[in-house]
């Protein structure tokens, strides 16, 4: 009965032979986590003792690739363990000669997925030189296109790959699919019409540079500095913290404006006072807010921007007296600091001189008969 189940159930193939192969699996397994760890240990090892370098980046990205391959070695090896049907003999003992087929395909399969596991993870050497590279350059837009090279080599490679694996090893005739697939296709291309428009839109961005990462721009009605730069759109943190994803393609085809490449920031105000301080409290005025002005370091006074003063109108309710002054570092902070500054001193110093700011007010004259 035994020599039945043996020679019936398991098709010409002992029992031994798949106690052999699940045993060699485990092995293989065994053997795959034991490599890693010796490169991985290597790859640490280096790093410590000489820093980040091409060796030990190396031998990082080869380390779980390295455990893969000792997988596909393993599961080849089992293929040798089973007796398979000879082809054109029907009554010939063994498993289908198909199955010993899909063996060596799949076993072809897994040894290219951990060479192209190998080619991406080493995509990590080229982003730590570009990274190096762009450090010493005095934008910070080169650094966002570090990642966008990465995320494009590594896409290259996994198609790539697909296509190798699918077409070359595993014969799925993706070049018949691909073909026949004309229609489907051009649709595919329609829908990703604003996709392909964001991401011409980002190589203008690196192209042409409007801003930096940091830089204070506006685009349409969102203010605030840019965060980051991808594919697809660009990451604004407005000035009440919200987090606006713009499009690319919106950016490449708007009026940008970068407020952080001005080299000042300008500030224009009306200082009103009453009618009641007449001609020698309005030129007071003016002389103290010049006095104030010319005591803010952060104030700009060449020849080209130097601040302004001037009583200039009489208002309906009040003297007008026009201030514009420009500050540096245009920093929106610093700029907002000077103004208080300004302001409170002024405040200060027109309350000594007994100078009344104006507001609106109607003055009511009764006549007696």
């Amino acid at each position: 009965m035994a020599g039945i189940i043996n020679m019936e159930i398991l098709d010409g193939n002992e029992l031994w032979r798949f106690v052999a192969i699940l045993v060699i699996i485990i092995l293989a397994l065994a053997a795959g986590k034991i490599v890693q760890f010796v490169i991985g240990a290597a790859a640490r090892r280096r790093e410590q003792a000489r820093g980040k370098n091409v060796v030990s980046l190396f031998l990082d990205s080869i380390a779980k690739p390295a455990m893969v391959v000792t997988f596909a070695i393993g599961f080849s090896i089992c293929e040798t363990f089973l007796v398979f049907a000879k082809e054109g003999q029907p009554e010939s003992i063994g498993i289908d000669p198909a199955i010993g087929e899909y063996w060596t395909k799949i076993s072809a399969a897994v040894f290219a997925i951990a060479v192209t596991y190998a080619i991406y993870r080493m995509v990590d050497i080229i982003e730590f030189y570009l990274l190096n590279w762009t450090s010493k350059s005095k934008t910070k837009l080169d650094d966002m296109l570090v990642p966008i090279i990465r995320k494009s080599v590594r896409v290259t490679i996994l198609i790539m790959a697909f296509l190798w694996i699918a077409d070359g090893i595993l014969e799925w005739k993706i070049r018949t699919i691909l073909l026949s697939a004309g229609v489907g296709g051009i649709a595919i291309a329609l829908a990703a019409k604003e996709t392909i428009e964001n991401f011409l839109g980002s190589i203008t961005i690196f192209a042409d540079r409007p801003f930096q990462i940091d830089e204070l721009v506006r685009v349409n009605d969102h203010l605030g500095p840019v965060e980051d730069v991808g594919f697809r759109s660009t990451r604004i943190r407005t000035l009440q913290g919200h987090l606006v994803t713009v499009p690319n393609s919106i950016i490449a085809n708007s009026i940008v404006e970068n407020l952080g490449k001005r080299p000042f920031i300008r500030r224009t105000s009306n200082i009103t006072i009453t009618y009641n301080s007449g001609h020698t409290k309005a030129a007071r005025a003016v002389g103290i807010i010049k006095e104030i002005l010319s005591a803010v370091p952060e104030i700009n006074t060449d020849t080209e921007k130097p601040p302004r003063v001037y009583f200039n109108e009489f208002n309906d309710c009040s003297l007008n007296i026009y201030m514009s002054y420009w500050v540096k570092p245009p920093d929106y902070w610093v700029y907002q600091d000077v103004n208080q500054r300004i302001n409170l001193e002024m405040m200060k110093r027109f309350e000594a001189e007994k100078i009344e700011f104006a507001f609106p007010t109607q003055t009511l004259y009764l006549k007696k008969e």
